[in-house]
C-alpha cells in the first residue's frame, strides 16, 4: 500500500474529513496519512483505540513516535494522558491499548539506526523556547542535529512563516490554519518537503499545532522490508 509516498510533493490530509479503516485489532482504528507497506509498514497515521481495547505485546524493530491528541493511551510503563510525546527507539516493545479510550498521531520505521534514546514528555514538560514571531509560546520536544520537534501556540490571525530546509511535517492539534487558500481544522496534517517554506495564517481562535522539521526520511533510517516497491520507495 502506498499513500503519500513522495516524499517530493507537499501531501496534506484533513483527517477529521477521512473514514476510520479498521485495522486487525478489534476496536483500533485508523486514519492512515503516509504508508509505504501492508501491515508491516513504514507509516505515518492517526489510531483511535476503543475503550477496552488492547494489542498483544509486539516489538518495534524500526521504533515508534506518538503523541496523545485524546484520551489516556496506555501500556505496561504507564497511562499517557492527551498531550504526552513519546519516542520509542528501535528494539523497544509493548502492549499498547486504552481502558477509556484514546487517539494517537503514531509514525512507524522512521529512526535513524543510531537513535536509542527513549523519549517522554508529560503535557507542559519539554523546555520552552522563544516563541516565533506570530507565535505565544513554543516548547521543545525532542532535538537532535538533523530533527527537532515541537508544540507551538500561534496567536489569533497571525501570519506564520517557517523556513524549511530539510523537511516539515505539522499536525494542527486546535483551532484552524489557512494555508494555500484552504482552512484547515483539528488533525489536519501536513507535510512539505525540503525547501518550500511553510506559510500559514492563524484562525480566528488562534491554533495549537505539533511541528517536526528536518529530514523527511533519514540516510540511515533502521532497514525495513515488506515489499519490494516498499524497498524501492524507500530509496
Amino acid at each position: 500500500m502506498l499513500i503519500n509516498e513522495d516524499l517530493s510533493r507537499r501531501a496534506l490530509v484533513n483527517a477529521d474529513r477521512v473514514e476510520w479503516v479498521p485495522s486487525p485489532i478489534k476496536g483500533v482504528d485508523r486514519r492512515m496519512l503516509f504508508r509505504i507497506g501492508g501491515e508491516k509498514a513504514r507509516a505515518t497515521s492517526i489510531v483511535r483505540y476503543a475503550a477496552g481495547s488492547r494489542f498483544s505485546h509486539h516489538q518495534h524493530p524500526g521504533g515508534e513516535e506518538f503523541l496523545v491528541l485524546d484520551g489516556v493511551f496506555q501500556d505496561e510503563s504507564g497511562d499517557f494522558p492527551a498531550g504526552t510525546y513519546v519516542r520509542n527507539p528501535p528494539g523497544t516493545g509493548h502492549a499498547p491499548g486504552s481502558d477509556a479510550g484514546c487517539v494517537i498521531l503514531v509514525k512507524l520505521w522512521q529512526f535513524k539506526v543510531g537513535d536509542r534514546e527513549r523519549i517522554v514528555r508529560r503535557p507542559g514538560e519539554g523546555r520552552s523556547i522563544a516563541a516565533r514571531a506570530g507565535a505565544s509560546s513554543s516548547r521543545l520536544l525532542f532535538e537532535a542535529t538533523d530533527e527537532r520537534v515541537v508544540i507551538e501556540d500561534w496567536r489569533s490571525g497571525a501570519d506564520i512563516e517557517v523556513e524549511n530546509r530539510m523537511g516539515l511535517e505539522l499536525l494542527v492539534l486546535a483551532g484552524e490554519i489557512l494555508e494555500s487558500g484552504e482552512v484547515h481544522g483539528r488533525w489536519s496534517w501536513l507535510r512539505l518537503p525540503a525547501g518550500e517554506a511553510l506559510k500559514v495564517r492563524a484562525g480566528s481562535a488562534g491554533a495549537r499545532v505539533w511541528m517536526k522539521t528536518g529530514t523527511l526520511l533519514h540516510d540511515d533510517v533502521c532497514q525495513f522490508e515488506d515489499t519490494g516497491i516498499a524497498k524501492e520507495k524507500q530509496q
